[in-house]
């Protein structure tokens, strides 16, 4: 990632140094423009001179102020190449871990490139551009006095020791407050999605206090870093004050003395505070310089931002489904959830899967998809490893109906063609094989019906119809579906029903996770899960004593809702 990244940045950056050394050549008039005026336009009492001197030097202020300008325009241009390489990336690799066992669904990759492209547009990376002409300065310096040229590098090493001082200071403060406020919005972004439950059951101070302490440690972390970096950069202030002064106190000495004349004490001392300015900066901005180095590390670990590695198009599956003894566990010091699960189905064929709750039937499901990766054994599509495939490509021949119904900020037709363009012919479709076409005309405007964020706007039973309908997008070969009649009524599950009679016509495969008897009929094999074990395989007739002594639904435990 780093060389692609600098070879589309190296033109901008270019261009940026190319302006802040002319910028930096400009900005050495001045203390040379009072130099000439001290020591040339007093002698001389030449008005042509202080002419020629001051329109020199106002068309060196101009260019200084086009290199500026430039300068910011190159910086903020990169800043958007940046984005514009790394943000899809991003975001693309943060979906694929959110959907990881155990991970984090919050878009923490996404800030860090905000906060690298801000950066770029600030004025802390103009600093780092200015400081490397501050030998520049301390050169012209040195030759207007070899004194004053050592006093001044020995005070811009002494402002360069203070800047060391401060990373050593607060960087590892400023990365643990950053870790801490970003827990903090975490936590509150996790108590907003449960918000209904909160409030509901009365959590909600109980929820508040606990994200108060989060908050609290996070506010303490942030004023005691503050506080370092207002001590540190006053300091900063005050020491290019006193070496200015400093500068200017030995100069008139030589002056005096008769060593150097007084424009040579004037342009010295501007000189200095010039060259100074771009390390008083990085001192006072320096939380920001960290926090930007610290995102540039995270970005630049492996499979953050990696684009997706190029695979060989397989042809369109036709169905065939093999589960090749497969054992998964979340964690390497515990029981694995499913242990040695192994099945086959046929294209057309259809699974019901049954068993108490946590006994792995969401699991199998994710790693029938492919969103998990087994520890042991493999899940094959038409005899391809279907961590083999293209996701993308794999998603235009799956449909998915997770457990957890979410619809996306949107219309009831955007939803169902999964966000991609709207074919109106074929969302129509979708919603006719799901049965949900008349459901969705009796909605306020039909098909352009917003569905508000995460289908806030709909029903639990309208949700899950139109995610149906969503999964049957695109005639897909094979249908998972997680409890797809959880929240129906009598209507959507004769729905249901209808849309399974309908897909095994057309020859797709399905696997459906269910806790009603009323669809077993509808398939031709029935698996029961219990302990990550499938017990029993086969026609549902010849698992029926099995499927009997399975409780109907029994309550969930919380902790075991994900993997159940």
């Amino acid at each position: 990632m780093r060389w692609l990244l600098v070879a589309r940045l190296r033109p901008f950056v270019l261009l940026a140094a190319l302006a802040s050394l002319v910028l930096n050549l400009m900005l050495l008039m001045p203390a040379l423009y009072m130099l000439q005026v001290f020591d040339r336009v007093f002698a001389s009492r030449s008005l042509e001179t202080l002419a020629m001197l001051s329109l020199a030097l106002a068309l060196a202020l101009v260019l200084a102020g086009a290199m500026d300008v430039a300068r910011s325009r190159a910086l903020g241009w990169a800043g958007q190449a940046l984005a514009r390489r790394l943000a899809p990336q991003a975001l693309h690799a943060s979906l694929q871990r959110a959907a990881q066992p155990g991970r984090s669904r919050e878009g923490d990759t996404l800030r860090d490139v905000g906060a690298l492209r801000a950066f770029l547009a600030g004025q802390g990376v103009q600093a780092l551009f200015d400081a490397p002409w501050v030998p520049l300065h301390l050169l012209v310096i040195g030759l207007m006095h070899p004194l004053l040229g050592v006093a001044a590098t020995i005070g811009a090493l002494a402002l360069f020791g203070l800047a060391l001082l401060t990373h050593h200071l607060t960087s590892e403060h400023t990365q643990a407050a950053q870790r801490e406020t970003r827990a903090a919005q975490r936590h509150a972004q996790s108590l907003l999605r449960h918000a209904d439950a909160m409030i509901g059951m009365g959590m909600g101070g109980s929820a508040v206090r606990g994200w108060e302490q989060r908050h609290a440690q996070a506010l303490a972390t942030q004023q005691g870093l503050g506080t370092r970096m207002a001590v540190l950069g006053a300091l900063a202030r005050i020491a290019r004050q006193a070496l200015q002064a400093g500068l200017l106190g030995l100069g008139a000495w030589l002056v005096i003395a008769q060593h150097a004349s007084p424009g040579i004490m004037v342009a010295a001392t501007v000189l200095l505070g010039r060259a100074l300015q771009p390390v008083e900066l990085l001192i006072a901005g320096w939380k920001t310089l960290v926090e930007a180095r610290a995102a540039w590390q995270r970005l630049e670990a492996p499979g953050t931002v990696a684009p997706q590695p190029a695979r060989v198009m397989l042809p369109a599956p036709q169905g065939r489904l093999e589960v090749e003894r497969v054992v998964f566990g979340l964690v390497a010091q515990r029981p694995p959830l499913i242990k040695g699960v192994g099945f086959s189905l046929e294209p057309g064929e259809s699974l019901g899967l049954i068993g108490p709750s946590a006994s792995g039937k969401s699991t199998l499901l994710r790693l029938l998809l492919g969103l998990w990766q087994p520890q042991g054994g493999a899940v094959r599509l038409d005899g391809a490893d279907i961590a083999q495939w293209d996701r993308d490509a794999l998603g235009a021949h799956v449909g998915y109906l997770p457990q957890d119904v979410e619809l996306f900020a949107g219309t009831v037709a955007e939803n169902i063609a999964r966000l991609g363009e709207v074919d109106d012919a074929r969302v129509v479709e979708a919603a006719r094989l799901a049965h949900a076409h008349e459901m969705i005309l009796r909605l306020p405007q039909g098909y352009d019906t917003p569905v508000g964020e995460a289908g806030a706007a709909l029903s639990g039973g309208q949700r899950q119809r139109i995610a149906l309908a969503r999964a049957l997008h695109g005639t897909p070969r094979l249908v998972v579906l997680d409890e797809p009649n959880a929240h129906l009524d009598a209507d959507g599950e004769a729905a249901l029903a209808a849309a399974l009679r309908e897909l095994k016509q057309r020859g797709c495969t399905v696997v459906v996770v269910t806790h009603r008897p009323a669809l077993v009929s509808q398939f031709d094999k029935l698996g029961v899960l219990k302990d990550g074990v499938l017990e029993a395989f086969g026609a549902p007739s010849a698992v029926g004593a099995t499927v009997r002594a399975v409780p109907a639904r029994p309550p969930r435990e919380a902790a075991l809702q994900a993997t159940g």
